[in-house]
C-alpha cells in the first residue's frame, strides 16, 4: 500500500490519507444547528457526495444527511487527500446552502471525525449502522421512510428522481 501521507498541522495529529483506505467521516453542523433539516440542504449535500465521487476522489459506499450531522463512509482513490475531499464537501454545500436562506450562517463545525478501518472490520454492518441512523434517532419509523441516505449495499437508497 503507499506510504501514508500526513495532513497540515492545523488538523488533528495522527490523522493520515491513505490511497485505497477506506474512511467513516462523521462532522456536524455548527453549534449543532439543524442546517440539514429541510430537503433542499440535505440534497446537497447528498449531490456533494456524489460530486466527489465523479471527481475521481473517492468511492462513495454509504452515507447519511441527518438534520444536525452527516455520516460518510468512502474509499480515497488515486493521489486524494482526506482531509481536502472532506474540505471541499463541506464548503461547496454550505456555499450552496447559504444561496438559499435570506441570512447565511456558518453551517459546519470547524472539523471532522475520521476512523481509518481495519481490514477486520465488516464494511457492510459500518454501513448498515451508518444508514439505521434515522431510524434510531425516531426520525421515522422505517428506513425507506427517510430519502437522505445512500449505500452500495443496500439498493432501496436515495431517490435519485
Amino acid at each position: 500500500m503507499p506510504e501514508n501521507r500526513p495532513h497540515s498541522s492545523s488538523l488533528r495529529k495522527g490523522r493520515i490519507s491513505e490511497p485505497g483506505r477506506i474512511y467513516f467521516i462523521t462532522t456536524s453542523c455548527h453549534g449543532g444547528r439543524k442546517h440539514l433539516n429541510d430537503p433542499f440542504s440535505a440534497r446537497i449535500v447528498m449531490d456533494e457526495f456524489e460530486l466527489r465521487a465523479a471527481e475521481g476522489a473517492c468511492d462513495n459506499l454509504a452515507y447519511v444527511v441527518m438534520p444536525d450531522h452527516i455520516h460518510w463512509l468512502l474509499q480515497l482513490r488515486g493521489d486524494s487527500m482526506l482531509h481536502e475531499v472532506v474540505r471541499r464537501l463541506k464548503g461547496r454545500s454550505a456555499r450552496l446552502i447559504n444561496m438559499m436562506k435570506t441570512s447565511p450562517s456558518i453551517i459546519w463545525q470547524k472539523s471532522f471525525h475520521d476512523h481509518a478501518l481495519r481490514a477486520e472490520e465488516d464494511i457492510e454492518n459500518i454501513a448498515s449502522y451508518l444508514i439505521h441512523n434515522p431510524l434510531r434517532a425516531g426520525l421515522v419509523r422505517g428506513l425507506s421512510d427517510y430519502p437522505f441516505w445512500w449505500s452500495v449495499w443496500h439498493k432501496q437508497g436515495r431517490n435519485r428522481g
